[in-house]
């Protein structure tokens, strides 16, 4: 894992399915999901604008609530399950997974170790850019993973 730093993003429109699903049925899901997401963007002529993330609300646990798509440069009109949808700008504590899949949770167990030390505090939600494509023949070892994890500030804003 790459040293955390402070970054200010910009907010972007996405293109997302959004569920809440198992642990056990994500990997199904995130499959699904990515295949319809892509299908609506290019059936609606749009721009992809990122690599494909996942973003994720409340805590972990047996139920996850998450959002997965692309950055889009402007809206797609909702079709079957695919929706407009958007990453939040501001304050992001972000950090880079190198390997596996099966190590993020403990990344993100690290950069909340991190977020503590520092004294600051994480928002209800955070999202994964996936920046290396999970192809089925790829070493998991050579895969990267964006963790980003936004802050809520003195203030209350984020």
């Amino acid at each position: 894992m790459v040293e955390p730093q402070l970054v200010t993003v910009r907010p972007w429109t996405t293109a997302v399915v959004h569920d809440v699903v198992p642990l056990t049925g994500l990997r199904d899901f995130y499959d699904v999901s990515f295949h319809s997401v892509v299908q609506t963007i290019a059936a609606q002529q749009r721009a992809i604008m990122s690599p494909a993330f996942g973003l994720y609300r409340g805590e972990p646990g047996d139920l996850l609530d998450v959002e997965v798509g692309f950055a889009t440069e402007r809206p797609v009109v909702p079709q079957a399950r695919v929706v407009a949808g958007s990453l939040p700008g501001g304050a992001v504590a972000r950090t880079t997974h190198f390997g596996g899949f099966d190590g993020i949770a403990e990344a993100w167990d690290r950069l909340g170790a991190w977020l503590a030390e520092q004294n600051l505090r994480p928002a209800a939600h955070r999202w994964e850019v996936y920046v290396t494509d999970p192809a089925p023949d790829i070493d998991p070892a050579d895969l990267r993973t964006e963790l980003n994890w936004p802050l809520v500030l003195a203030d209350g804003d984020r």
